[in-house]
């Protein structure tokens, strides 16, 4: 029973049966396959399409621990791509490996000025985390329209593909960048101080602030950290097609990132948050997306399907809930 009451129990469960799933129908779904030292595989893939949705929601928990929200992370996606793509398309010769350093730097960097910016609004300037992100989120589609002039930028740079597509050690890039990250994070915020902050500002800022916590640098770091994820993410997707479409790439991110947070066990008021069940909520929707098409459910019904899974595994989480059916069960059986 202890395992049951685990808060990655049921997230850990949905997962493995959505995978099981897939093996009704796919009988080689769970086979990984070498080519040229390449991994294949189902598998493989959910892991490799689910990277850039494993780091902005990775971001999203960090923010959501102090109380706060992005609505902003699929415009700095966005954004992110718009600025790598069009530097590496005024480039001479754009499988120059420092040409494309130069413009991912630039991304990146463009994308943790965007998120200080948000941290400045909501920790300085005192407006509420979902307006103050929802004001970026709606601009930001047009910031993305500026730097490319309103086209979409095509690139043809295979350094900048291999953000994507490239193998390291036979293991696909972006799945290694996104554990990088992971890793990166689990261990600041779990071997340090800082994990530890940010969950005392998400769970009582006035008290945090009382015992001389800085709050708003705090805010302002979760921010930033944040967009640089979304940024990471953005150049993914954008490395993917190799283009970048300002009003596509990214769009409705944030709903998933929320998702996978809050099935990972991180509460939205703030406070504790789950790194692990982060990663897992994310692979969980990557594995849904997935699932639906593999079982054949019609493209129509697919978003009416994910959505009642959702809700069943945010049913079975609650322990109130469960409590309720632990006391109707007994008297039933009375009766």
């Amino acid at each position: 029973m202890s395992v049951v009451r685990h808060r990655l129990f049921w997230p850990v469960a949905m997962l493995v049966a959505l995978l099981l799933s897939n093996l009704f129908f796919t009988s080689g779904f769970f086979s990984i396959e070498v080519r040229d030292g390449h991994l294949f595989g189902s598998v493989i893939d959910i892991l490799r399409q689910g990277a850039p949705l494993m780091l902005v929601a990775l971001g999203m928990t960090l923010v959501i621990a102090t109380g706060g929200i992005d609505l902003s992370v699929g415009a700095v996606v966005a954004i992110s791509g718009a600025m790598a793509c069009q530097q590496i398309a005024g480039l001479d010769d754009q499988g120059a490996v420092g040409g494309v350093l130069v413009a991912v730097a630039l991304a990146l960097v463009l994308s943790g000025g965007l998120g200080a910016w948000n941290g400045f609004l909501v920790s300085v300037v005192g407006i509420q985390p979902i307006i103050a992100t929802l004001i970026l989120m709606v601009a930001g589609r047009g910031v993305a329209q500026v730097i490319t002039d309103g086209q979409i930028v095509n690139v043809n740079s295979p350094p900048y593909k291999t953000i994507a597509t490239g193998f390291l050690f036979g293991i696909p890039v972006p799945v290694i960048i996104a554990a990088g990250v992971v890793a990166l994070v689990a261990v600041v915020t779990r071997r340090s101080a800082f994990g530890m902050l940010l969950e005392s500002v998400g769970g009582n800022a006035g008290a945090s602030r009382l015992a001389g916590i800085r709050s708003r640098r705090l805010i302002i770091i979760a921010y930033v950290v944040c967009a640089v994820c979304a940024g990471v993410a953005g150049l993914m997707v954008s490395s993917t097609v190799s283009s970048a479409d300002g009003n596509n790439n990214g769009l409705l991110i944030e709903l998933d990132a929320i998702l996978a947070v809050v099935i990972g066990g991180t509460s939205l008021l703030g406070g504790r948050f789950s790194i692990a069940g982060t990663v897992i909520g994310a692979l969980l929707i990557k594995t849904l997306d997935t699932t639906v098409y593999t079982i054949g459910i019609p493209p129509e019904v697919a978003l009416l399907f994910k959505a009642v899974v959702v809700v069943i595994l945010c049913l079975v989480q609650s322990p109130a809930f469960r409590a309720k059916i632990a006391r109707r069960q007994p008297a039933e059986v009375a009766a």
